[in-house]
């Protein structure tokens, strides 16, 4: 990814773009075809000469066309014929939008390999469901991590169709109307690239497409982030039902030797901030004056290689992560225990009425079993069998069946063949 965003490597592109441009127009019969040639095997760039010259023309591109005209001779002269610089810039942008979405779909591919992979193995071990923070009801951490390979699914799906939009680039001139550059070269160019011409541009590819390919990368960044928060709750010392690997020699603090801190998961909610806040500038990129200003450029300079190399980094530590998370079912089995059977207090109530009795008298039972639970020493499912309005309809077999694991259960199968796990 890095090597993708670099200056070597937009550069590359650029010459791409002007040499295929040439061979465009020689085949349209508007230049030579023996200069074509000559442009193609003779055409090369030097960085450090190119930034010696950009100190005198304060201009990148003119800089680039002076070094690489030094390097072909005469037939230079067609290098660069009827295009603007953006023709260059944002053409070349989609090109990197285009790679770097590649890549970050095969991180996505990885990730969500190793999240099936723990999910299938956690399919059921049993742990405590939590809503408001508060334990609610069970499931499994097979499904936990079931939603996960879910949302990052629809990461992907998102990124697919973003890259559609952003696959675009222009070749048309200082305002967009091929005034001096037949379109026919444009459509060249982008074939040659992998990308589609745009329909209709003014000096740049409108910045729209820009900023729903770094809104995509937020929402991204914001699952990764979302999934971090739950790894650090899960490896808090109240909870650890889960815990990052920490390698033999590994420092948790420098005050406290016994630390074992969350710090991926953490860091990850830190660079999901970086992300997002990227994407914000991208949406205020959009609004630009008339036919093009340069506002957005020195932005898009920063946010797109930075969020495109922190996804990529960040979709390779939670894979990491997940991967070598470390999972303690016992912890999970103590903690289901600690409210002595209350998440079967919905299992209750609907056997009450479906048993016939008026939901509003079943509720009121059921709610003082689970007072005198949290209250008392006695188990959820021993209070029940003491509230007369609920054992005049569920005998004391059907109670403890109510108060089983199994029933909360019984569709984890169909899930998983659902998500195709």
């Amino acid at each position: 990814m890095r090597e993708l965003w670099s200056e070597q490597r937009k550069l590359e592109i650029w010459l791409e773009i002007e040499t295929f441009a040439c061979e465009a127009m020689a085949e349209l019969g508007q230049i030579p075809s023996a200069d074509a040639q000559q442009i193609r095997e003779r055409a090369r760039f030097s960085i450090p000469e190119i930034h010696e010259i950009e100190k005198r023309t304060n201009h990148d591109v003119i800089a680039f066309l002076e070094n690489v005209a030094a390097s072909v001779g005469p037939a230079a002269r067609w290098i660069h014929q009827g295009l603007t610089s953006s023709d260059i810039l944002d053409t070349t942008l989609a090109v990197q939008m285009s790679e770097a979405g590649r890549i970050l779909l095969e991180d996505l591919r990885d990730l969500r390999a190793v999240i099936a992979g723990q999910a299938r193995r956690y399919k059921t071990t049993p742990m405590i469901g939590r809503s408001h923070g508060i334990h609610a009801e069970p499931i499994t951490f097979g499904l936990k991590l079931a939603l996960m390979f879910d949302e990052f699914g629809r990461a992907g799906e998102r990124l697919t169709q973003t890259l559609e939009r952003v696959r675009v680039g222009k070749l048309s001139g200082a305002v967009g109307t091929h005034a001096h550059l037949d379109p026919r070269i444009e459509r060249y160019v982008c074939e040659k690239l992998g990308l589609r011409p745009a329909t209709i541009a003014t000096q740049i590819i409108q910045r729209d497409r820009h900023a729903e390919f770094m809104a995509t990368l937020a929402l991204i960044a914001s699952s990764i982030d979302r999934w971090a928060t739950e790894l650090r709750h899960l490896q808090r010392t109240e909870v650890l039902e889960a815990e990052e690997f920490f390698s033999a020699g590994q420092k948790g603090s420098s005050a406290m030797p016994h630390k074992r801190n969350p710090i991926t998961a953490e860091r990850l909610s830190g660079l999901a901030r970086v992300v997002r806040g990227n994407a914000l500038a991208a949406l205020e990129n959009v609004a630009l004056w008339h036919e093009r200003d340069i506002s957005h450029s020195s932005a898009e300079r920063i946010i797109l290689p930075d969020s495109c190399t922190l996804l990529d980094y960040m979709l390779f530590k939670l894979r990491e992560l997940i991967e070598k998370l470390q999972v303690y079912p016992e912890n999970m089995k103590r903690n289901l225990g600690l409210t002595k059977g209350l998440y079967h207090s919905q299992a209750v109530l609907l056997a009450l009425t479906r048993a016939g009795a008026n939901r509003q008298t079943a509720y009121e039972a059921v709610q003082r079993a689970a007072m005198h639970t949290w209250k008392g020493e006695k188990s959820f499912a021993d209070n029940v069998k003491q509230e007369p309005e609920i054992t005049a309809l569920l005998s004391p077999e059907e109670i403890d069946q109510l108060c089983s694991l199994d029933i909360h259960f019984r569709q984890v199968d169909e899930t998983f063949r659902a998500l195709g796990l």
